[in-house]
């Protein structure tokens, strides 16, 4: 039996149009070495791996009259060729160059008559690196019966395992005669299941899945009107931040909270000065309703992976230090009764966990209706030990979170290996100065440092 979407699934398709495509990015950047992780290379690795995400294989199949949600059927045409790309940056090659070209990918919607999802193999990066750009759907990502590619191609050694033996063959798709004998009968033994899919039907799919999901939110408040509550475009801005973890570090040490907490700060800290530089009005209570995917204790239930809360950054307080404690009191009031899970659990959760939980917090921002925050803000814990692909080092992994409608920002943090790498993801028109905004994303940290340590050089790294 085909393997049906879920109502949470099928409204990432119904509410996907040219200027929100509704898919999830990773950049990761690797030390180039000869002979190590060339295209050809790349394609057998995936090709390899795919047995253990066969969701990748699998392409939508809508049911005629959309009596019910679309169904996974294997892909009979299946070429992995197809979506692992290769390209290559002119020279020099510059991180600014990478970052246009990861703009102009995510801005293009995935193709829905295959798979959805695409990696690229992007050459030429200066400093002797090369990167890997992937993008997933986000109905294809739940954490339990798929999880994100960059998952089964990651490893802790530079020596590349050995692939499951598979001999997978495209099992027969259903006919339409099928897939509506299927769609009759779950709707017999799920009944609501069709009356969801009848309101989304019509046209009020956005409505239906701001109600479904709106309890995740505690409480709905007005609409707020910031640079960042705008209509968006179908092109895109992306730019990336590298920070060092041992700093954060010092500043819960001497400040206390946790990690999540001083990474708020910093973006409440740099959110203040780019809101001045753009002559927005800001005083001590100007603050930013922010969403805040966290991933939290759950057994077997997917959406028990992660949570969400919307936190008021607090941009209009001057003093960086009242700051982090007042962001620190609100975390705090989430987590007794969220059970967040830590650091070193996340970790454990599935491989290099990180792009799959980034996908879940994105899933969880994509369902509520855009009138009850301004941005989103994923920070995801990722291992402290160096990770490989093919036996090439992985030096730095930005994720890059999807912009919902009216949303013209979003920021995705991973801490990896000893760094701290922020993907900030912009509307290309609402956005001509994120490069600012990420210059002060390293300042905003230098004035926590300096407020808890003194006047200090801070390393980034480069």
């Amino acid at each position: 039996m085909a393997d049906r979407l879920s109502a949470l699934d099928s409204s990432f398709l119904y509410v996907e149009s040219p200027t929100t495509p509704m898919h999830v990015g990773s950049l990761t950047l690797f030390q180039e070495q000869p002979g190590v992780l060339d295209h050809e290379r790349l394609v057998k690795l995936i090709r390899d791996r795919i047995a253990y995400v066969p969701r990748y294989r699998q392409r939508l199949r809508e049911i005629p009259g959309r009596l019910a949600s679309p169904v996974w059927v294997d892909d009979e045409t299946f070429d992995v060729t197809f979506h692992v790309r290769r390209s290559a940056l002119p020279a020099p090659g510059t991180l600014r160059q990478l970052n246009d070209l990861v703009a102009r990918i995510m801005s293009r919607p995935l193709d829905r008559r295959h798979p959805l999802w695409e990696v690229y193999l992007v050459e030429g990066v200066e400093g002797n690196r090369f990167a890997l750009l992937s993008k997933t759907h986000q109905a294809m990502v739940d954490g339990v019966t798929a999880v994100d590619l960059g998952e089964v191609i990651l490893e802790d050694t530079d020596q590349v395992h050995g692939a499951p033996v598979t001999t997978w063959r495209p099992a027969r798709g259903p006919s339409s005669v099928e897939l509506v004998a299927g769609a009759l009968g779950d709707a017999v033994a799920h009944p609501t299941a069709l009356i969801d899919v009848v309101r989304k039907g019509v046209g009020s799919a956005r409505e239906a899945v701001g109600d479904a999901v709106a309890t995740v939110v505690a409480a709905v408040r007005p609409h707020e009107s910031n640079p960042l509550m705008v209509e968006v475009g179908q092109q895109r801005r992306f730019t990336t931040v590298d920070l060092r973890l041992d700093d954060l570090r010092a500043v819960r040490q001497a400040r206390g909270g946790t990690i999540n907490d001083v990474a708020l700060s910093i973006v409440a800290g740099a959110l203040r000065p780019w809101l001045l530089s753009r002559g927005v009005s800001v005083t001590h209570e100007t603050v930013i309703r922010t969403l805040v995917p966290m991933s939290v204790a759950g057994d077997s239930d997917a959406a028990s992976l992660v949570d969400a809360f919307t936190l008021d950054l607090p941009v209009g307080e001057p003093d960086p230090v009242i700051r982090l404690q007042r962001i620190a009191f609100d975390t705090g009031r989430f987590e007794e009764t969220a059970r967040p899970v830590g650091a070193k659990a996340m970790v454990n959760l599935v491989g290099f966990a990180p792009p799959t939980l980034h996908t879940l917090g994105a899933r969880v921002g994509a369902s509520l209706s855009h009138r009850s925050y301004s941005l989103t803000v994923t920070n995801v814990p990722g291992p402290q030990t160096p990770l490989y692909a093919g036996g090439a080092r992985m030096l730095a992994a930005y994720p890059i979170v999807p912009l919902t409608p009216r949303h013209a920002l979003s920021i995705g943090l991973t801490s990896y290996d000893g760094g701290v790498f922020l993907g900030l993801h912009a509307d290309r028109d609402a956005m001509p100065d994120l490069d600012v905004l990420g210059q002060a994303m390293r300042e905003s940290l230098t004035e926590l440092l300096e407020a808890t340590q003194g006047p200090r050089h801070l390393t980034v790294a480069e």
